[in-house]
């Protein structure tokens, strides 16, 4: 036996419009629930307690009282002593007065003062520095270019591959003399050798003065030996 249905009952036909019924439910079930929310908030935000003023503390200012010092003790009063001598006593120390105007039978004796100039013993003694120090003729460069062209590199220390520098101390005497050479530095017995000989063969200087005066002055100069 077959199930006939009316149009009416037909519930396949308002299939869509069921749907759409439930969709505006739920849009507003969910706009309900937002505006709940939001009107809590505001509630909640409204009866919120203003601040409350809090008043500070005033602190008193309190000033410490100077204390004066003490007044000090009045002196002691010193007692006078007095010493009471009689009119019997003698005095044993007698006082001699001495003429000393002069007349014209005043003999005056004279000595005579010599008078001896401190004399600066200067003339052995050494300086390192002075006031105007001793110069090579020309100048610094000038020694430079005499020590470049007088050295001459000794055979034996080029073939052994030494080089270095060698210090020679020397002392420019009153004359500007080069004198007392020596090796300050060693570094090798022949370049050593070749060192004092260009040093003995420089030409004169001018010597080093001290308060106007010439003097020996020590001088020290460094010599360099470079294989090319």
């Amino acid at each position: 036996m077959e199930i006939k249905k009316t149009p009416k009952a037909d519930l396949e036909n308002k299939k869509g419009l069921f749907t759409e019924i439930g969709l505006a439910l739920v849009l507003l079930g969910c706009l309900c629930a937002f505006e709940w929310s939001s009107k809590a908030a505001e509630i909640n935000i409204a009866d919120m307690p203003d601040e409350v003023a809090v008043e500070e503390e005033m602190v008193p200012v309190t000033k410490q009282e100077e204390i004066k010092p003490p007044p000090p003790p009045p002196p002691p009063k010193m007692a006078e002593v007095l010493n009471i001598v009689t009119d019997d006593t003698e005095i044993s120390d007698e006082l001699e007065i001495l003429d000393t105007e002069a007349t014209e039978e005043t003999e005056i004796e004279f000595q005579e003062v010599t008078v001896e100039e401190e004399v600066e013993e200067v003339a052995d003694e050494v300086f390192v520095i002075v006031e105007q120090m001793p110069t090579f003729p020309g100048g610094d460069l000038e020694l430079r270019k005499f020590l470049a062209q007088s050295v001459k590199y000794p055979v034996i220390a080029q073939e052994n591959g030494i080089q270095g520098r060698v210090f020679v101390r020397f002392v420019i005497n009153q004359k500007g003399e080069v004198t007392n050479v020596e090796v300050a530095r060693p570094l090798d017995p022949n370049l050593d050798k070749e060192a004092v000989r260009v040093v003995k063969s420089m030409p004169k200087w001018t010597p080093g003065m001290q308060r106007g005066k010439p003097v020996k002055v020590s001088y020290t100069v460094p010599i360099n030996f470079v294989l090319q």
